[in-house]
């Protein structure tokens, strides 16, 4: 039986996806993240969001005394998995985790102290929260009902950004979450009418719902500079909470007057629960402890069925049988039978469909001219409508090849060409010269400068940008000077 050799075997080493957060913390000074190391909370968060060779490396390096050699180290690596690991330590040295050295590798002693403890318990710190006695007085809220408060503020933020400026009067966020919708570039208000949702936005419906809350936390970060917010305090006030317990309640009283101010908006984002603002309490939602995990973030939302799960990888927020399995069937002449009652989901159609009939687990609509081109005059996209219709198609769907009509696609696309074919420009119109030699000799000047956007020989006759228009203006007075 021939055996084959170890030296011509395919080695495949696992793609990791970096986390969004990691940029924007190799962003920031070694200062900054050394402050941020100091907490146990902080390491072991960062340490989750990192990919599974920086982790192994780091737990490699985690207990040794003293700095181990680069060829040692690198003697442990296939030759296949060099690329892998040298990506590895540049992440590493960008977070400051481990210095950027071509003879030796250690950790940094400031995250190697915080990440032992956080692994070996200890010390008062009061990094991973300080849970308070229960209240004799007042029962807890529970986890069934931290969930359905997670649930419903987040469903109002995705609700409203599909439904404001279409004729409805959704449930309006507060003006924080407002404004932060604002600065994603999710929602705009063009000509000072009502925000609408935009083609940036329609992208974010289309993302899990862990992906969709970390998009809006990191805007959030950007903020927190402007807003003189100390940065190192809000970073580590998220990773806190990603290592709390659900279902426990925590005190106040060690928050920093930053951390403190940070709750009011985490509770808009449904990630804190606090009876009263007032109150000396507050209990994480699953928002919170799973922001650094690869559990679901949240319980499922109404389900296609009326039944609920708790699998929450479907993106809008709906981690349904319905987000998961698919509930859209497109036939040929464009109608579109959706097999869910999630009122979500129901807006989000509404953005490119016309609806037809609505019925308690079914709603009914067509693709038309009309309807598309309402989506692309909000900047909606036609890859981003077939996107959705692919991401969400029912399960009966994916038999057929391809899976959405061919005609339907191209149509849709159709109709996006007919809205871009026309481009205004402003800028000026060159005519009546004296003879052809004038023309062609201005022409070529003009196009020496790259500002012509249309000509017509027979005519004597072309049309310059805006900023242009000088330098053509001075060049035909120089010539016309001269002779």
């Amino acid at each position: 039986m021939p055996v084959q050799s170890l030296q011509n075997t395919d080695v495949i080493v696992p793609q990791h996806a970096p986390h969004p957060l990691l940029p924007f913390l190799q962003s920031q000074s070694q200062t900054t993240l050394t402050r941020l190391y100091q907490r146990p909370s902080s390491c072991l968060s960062i340490f989750r969001l990192l990919g599974p060779i920086e982790r192994q490396l780091i737990m490699n390096l985690l207990w040794l005394e003293s700095a181990l050699s680069v060829a040692t180290m690198s003697a442990w690596v296939l030759p296949e998995g060099k690329n892998a690991y040298d990506s590895a330590l540049t992440v590493m040295t960008g977070l400051h985790i481990a210095p950027n050295s071509t003879v030796k590798l250690a950790l940094n002693p400031t995250f190697k102290s915080s990440l032992r403890q956080a692994i070996t318990g200890g010390g008062n710190t009061g990094s991973f929260g300080v849970p308070t006695d229960k209240d004799g007085k007042r029962q807890s809220a529970n986890i069934e009902n931290l969930d359905a408060y997670a649930l419903e503020r987040w469903e109002t933020i995705l609700h409203y950004m599909v439904s404001s400026g279409q004729g409805q009067n959704p449930t309006k966020p507060s003006q924080g979450v407002l404004y932060l919708l604002q600065r994603s570039g999710l929602m705009n208000n063009a000509h000072g009418a009502a925000l609408q949702i935009t083609s940036s936005g329609f992208q974010f419906l289309l993302h899990s719902p862990h992906d969709q809350l970390w998009n809006l936390l990191l805007q959030y970060l950007h903020m927190a500079e402007e807003r003189q917010m100390d940065l190192v305090e809000v970073l580590s006030f998220l990773f806190m909470l990603s290592t709390m317990d659900l279902g426990r309640e925590y005190s106040t009283e060690p928050l920093s007057e930053t951390q403190k101010a940070m709750l009011e908006d985490l509770r808009d984002y449904g990630l804190v629960w606090q009876r009263k603002t007032s109150s000396k309490r507050f209990s994480p939602t699953r928002l919170a402890t799973t922001l650094t995990s690869s559990s679901p973030p949240l319980p499922s939302s109404h389900s296609t069925g009326g039944s609920r799960t708790a699998d929450g990888t479907g993106a809008v927020a709906l981690s349904s049988g319905a987000a998961q399995q698919g509930f859209i069937v497109l036939e040929t002449n464009y109608r579109i039978y959706a097999y869910t009652d999630n009122p979500l989901q129901t807006a989000v159609l509404n953005l490119f469909i016309t609806m037809k009939y609505r019925f308690p687990n079914l709603v009914v609509g067509m693709l038309t001219r009309e309807s598309v081109r309402k989506a692309l005059g909000n900047g909606i996209s036609a890859d981003q409508i077939i996107s959705y219709l692919t991401t969400h198609a029912h399960p009966q769907m994916r038999k057929n090849n391809p899976l959405l009509p061919v005609t339907v696609q191209d149509q849709i696309r159709l109709w996006e060409l007919e809205r871009n074919r026309l481009k205004s420009a402003e800028g000026y119109l060159y005519k009546d010269f004296a003879s052809q030699a004038d023309y062609e000799y201005v022409l070529a000047y003009a196009k020496q400068l790259d500002v012509v956007l249309w000509e017509n020989a027979a005519k004597r006759c072309f049309f310059g940008t805006l900023e242009g228009h000088a330098n053509v203006r001075g060049f035909i007075e120089r010539r016309t000077g001269s002779v």
